[in-house]
């Protein structure tokens, strides 16, 4: 009483004696340290862990000292954290997944997620797949939204910018994020091997994108459309005070922004590089889908550039075929001005082509590949695909309108075709002499009289 102003209550002068148990700590220790290297679904429960020591090392005691143990030791080693502070200028990047109704179609989709940790603005962005086309694509479109570039970004391991982990901790970036860090100079940073907390506001993030953004399910008519809702919800969100400041986001982003560097001047092209072939079909593989070529560079050697939304393919500095991205697997895109060249001289392979099947062209192709075949079989074929190698160079619908002239006029030929085309694309009146092109075949057409059937019949009688 002298000691104490409170009587303390009772104090144990040494830890409580367990005979039954302590003979077994270690084993239950140890089984604890493996756990985490197996899957959480096959982790030890308590209930697990004493039928163990019961079978395998002859356990006497009941079940109720063990999970009361197994629960104190669970609850030493949880982790602790330290608050942390974000000062001004800095980022955090990650991707999450979500479903949404694009076109009418429930796809899964993978949004890109960029917060300033200092001021909370948000940009998030989505995409059909969680691809480095995608991932160089959210980078340049938040640098874009943001107006100027952070000091420093902060990633998980993703194996989008890291190739390799190596044995010091460094790492070793791929080729596409050495390239896009390389344009834009800012200092990234990465989080520590399945620590999720390394980063934490952007996971915050992605969770808040999910739970208020994406519930219900989003439902828009292309991504275009459900991007501009995301950015829309990110701008809202400017006016509000979170817990722990005095000052909306928008107010603390003007100081994020003031630290950010300016853009460069030159833009960066978002897409996956790879070297591909043409095969002996003038067909180049990327991600498992076939997209055509101008079949004078078969065989060749040719660069394939993956953006988000379309496919660039060029061979020597030169352009030589754009196609929209198709993300589905064992797809062929093809362009069926690509293949005409071939054609012209394989026109057997015409009806069979598969580049020109869906291929929708007007009514009056189809009238004049009639007249032309009736008129000149085989080479009324290959005239015909002359015609339509005139889409290579002149649009659909001036070529359409000289078909219709030439059929009027009776000019049922490759030349006068062309000849009429020029004319309505230089705005000049034509000068199809048909005596100038004695191979031209006239039409005339006169009414039927029916005293000329009367005298057939006379004639038969």
């Amino acid at each position: 009483m002298c000691a104490f102003s409170v009587p303390p209550g009772y104090r144990r002068k040494e830890p409580a004696a367990r005979p039954k148990l302590d003979r077994f700590t270690g084993i239950i220790d140890q089984i604890l340290a493996n756990d985490p290297k197996m899957p959480v679904k096959q982790r030890h429960t308590a209930k697990r862990i004493f039928e163990r020591l019961k079978a395998e090392h002859g356990f006497t005691g009941g079940y109720t000292i063990i999970k009361e143990y197994v629960a104190e030791r669970r609850l030493r080693s949880k982790e602790m954290f330290v608050p942390l502070y974000h000062p001004p200028g800095h980022a955090q990047v990650d991707f999450g997944e979500a479903l949404s109704v694009i076109g009418g179609v429930e796809c899964k989709i993978h949004f890109f997620c960029m917060d300033l940790p200092h001021s909370d603005a948000t940009f998030v962005k989505a995409y059909p797949a969680e691809t480095t086309e995608a991932f160089l694509d959210g980078h340049v479109a938040a640098f874009d939204r943001f107006g100027g570039l952070p000091v420093s970004i902060l990633y998980d391991n993703t194996t989008l910018a890291v190739a390799k982990i190596l044995g010091d901790g460094k790492r070793k970036r791929t080729r596409a994020f050495t390239e896009l860090q390389s344009h834009y100079l800012f200092t990234d940073r990465f989080g520590r091997p399945g620590k999720g907390n390394d980063k934490g506001k952007v996971e915050g993030l992605v969770g808040y994108a999910r739970r208020n953004w994406m519930v219900p399910k989003p439902v828009a008519a292309d991504f275009d459309a459900l991007n501009a809702m995301l950015l829309a919800r990110s701008l809202e969100r400017h006016g509000d005070v979170l817990r722990g400041h005095h000052q909306t986001i928008g107010e603390r982003l003007a100081a994020d922004l003031a630290v950010f560097r300016p853009l460069p001047a030159a833009p960066f092209e978002p897409c996956d590089k790879r070297p591909g072939r043409v095969s002996s079909l003038s067909l180049v593989r990327y991600r498992c889908n076939d997209y055509s070529v101008p079949t004078q560079f078969g065989h060749r050697e040719v660069l394939v550039k993956g953006f988000v939304d379309e496919v660039v393919i060029a061979h020597c500095n030169e352009l030589i075929a754009r196609h929209p991205r198709s993300y589905d697997s064992a797809d062929f895109v093809f362009d069926p001005l690509h293949y005409l060249a071939l054609l012209e001289q394989k026109t057997g392979a015409l009806d069979q082509a598969a580049p020109l099947q869906g291929w929708q062209l007007p009514d009056v192709f189809a009238e004049l590949r009639r007249l032309l075949e009736a008129r000149m079989d085989k080479r009324g074929r290959r005239e015909f695909v002359q015609v339509l190698r005139l889409l290579e160079v002149f649009p659909l619908a001036p070529v359409t309108a000289a078909i219709k002239d030439a059929i009027e006029r009776g000019a049922i030929a490759f030349d006068a075709i062309k000849h009429l085309t020029l004319c309505r694309i230089e705005r000049r009146p034509p000068r199809l002499d048909l005596s100038a092109y004695p191979f031209l075949p006239g039409m005339e057409v006169k009414t039927t009289a029916a005293a000329d059937y009367m005298a057939l019949l006379g004639e038969a009688t």
